[in-house]
Parts: structure tokens; sequence; C-alpha cells
């Protein structure tokens, strides 16, 4: 990722001025950087039916499981954003939850020394994850396409991330599995890294990709609700 000779990783006009520098000041409704982790599943949360009684009358009928999954599904959000909410002192810059069109989002987006990652979090609590080309094998039970979506959303990113610079932005895939059990990757993926919470705390080591002025232009732009209309 990367190959720029740019001290700052972002290579300028032929005038020697920086391109994409994203904009000085934002409208407080295009601004992403307040969005906490998992801000979209936040509403979808709230948007359920409440009280006490329908939620004992859901489960006594087994109507619980699209709560559960939610409720699940925010939980994780919310571990490994606090966690890579952590890696600012070591120069990374973090945004959450960012809309793209037709519904989807993108849980996580890390702008750093080691570049541009994009996350899908997933939390399978206590579960044996064996994670393939395209899919999570949970508990060799069942399967959900984990895998394929966090490579798309890194795709998506990096297409909006390009466009709105004016050349090519690598953007990696990280798939985070949170609380599990264990985790085993095949062997043939490669373009998709895998990682536990509990080593997010590692990517404050990495560099050699952007420098600060890098991540600084980068950040500005991710941050804009316009720059993802093309996402």
């Amino acid at each position: 990722m990367g190959g720029w000779e740019h001290g700052n990783g972002i290579p300028p006009d032929p005038d020697g001025r920086l391109r994409g520098s994203g904009p000085l000041w934002l409208h407080p409704d295009d601004d992403l950087a307040p969005n906490r982790p998992g801000e979209i599943l936040h509403g979808r949360v709230a948007a359920l039916p409440a009280g006490r009684v329908r939620l004992a009358v859901d489960r006594l009928l087994g109507r619980s499981a699209p709560r559960d999954a939610l409720l699940a599904a925010l939980r994780g959000e919310q571990l490994a954003g606090a966690a890579l909410d952590a890696l600012g002192g070591a120069g990374w810059r973090v945004l959450h939850s960012i809309p793209l069109p037709g519904a989807a989002d993108i849980s996580h987006l890390a702008i750093g020394p080691g570049g541009v990652l994009s996350f899908r979090t997933v939390l399978h609590r206590g579960a044996r994850l064996t994670v393939e080309e395209e899919l999570v094998r949970i508990d060799n039970r069942r399967a959900a396409p984990h895998v394929r979506r966090c490579r798309r959303d890194a795709h998506r990113a990096a297409h909006a991330l390009s466009a709105a610079c004016g050349f090519r932005v690598a953007v990696r895939p990280v798939l985070v599995c949170v609380a599990a059990a264990a985790v085993t990757v095949a062997p043939g993926l490669r373009d998709v890294e895998v990682l536990q919470e509990q080593a997010l705390t590692s990517l404050a080591e990495r560099g050699g990709v952007l420098g600060p002025d890098g991540v600084e232009t980068l950040y500005g732009l991710a941050r804009d609700r316009r720059t993802w209309l093309l996402g």
C-alpha cells in the first residue's frame, strides 16, 4: 500500500501544492468525526419496540433473534471502536459508522502512519470461527459473508477517497473478530487481514506509508459526509 516517494505520503500537484487538502470548515451535518462507534446501529436499536413486557413476549415467542443480533453487532462495534480510538497517541485518526449510498456503512476507518484501513467488526461470543476466502464459519454450523462484505467495504472506501483526492488511495480491509473463543484463518486469504480485538493495539507499531500531513489530508476528506456519496 502506498509507494509514494513524498515525505507526507500524498503526491503534490506539479506546482508543489498538496492535492485533496480537504475543506477547512464543515457544516456539523456533514462532519462524521463526532460519530460514535456503532452510531448507525444506535439508531436502529432505538427504533426497536421497547418495554419489558414486549421484550418478554418476544423472547417467549422466539422473536428476539433480530434484536439480539443487532445488540451483538452494536457491542462488537463499540469494543473494536474503543480499541481503535486508543491509537490516537500513535498518530492515527479514526472515523466510525461512515454512511454509504444504499443504506450501507463502513464500521470504522483508520488513517495513520500504516496507511488507510477499513474495518468490519463481527461479534460471535465464545464461538470458534474459521475465516475463509468469502465466508466466516461459526462453530462449523453456519456461515456468514463477513469476508466478502469486508472486502467490499474497503473497495468502496478506496473508490470514494480516490475520487475525492484525484489520485489512487489504497485501502486495506481488516476483519475484526470480537469475543471469539478461537479464530482460524485459511492460508489462501491474503487480501483481507483478520485480527481479534486485543490485537488492534499492534497497529500503533505500523508506519512507513503516510506522514503526518498525509494523514491529516486524508482525514479531512474522509470526515466529510459528501466524500462518501460516490462510495
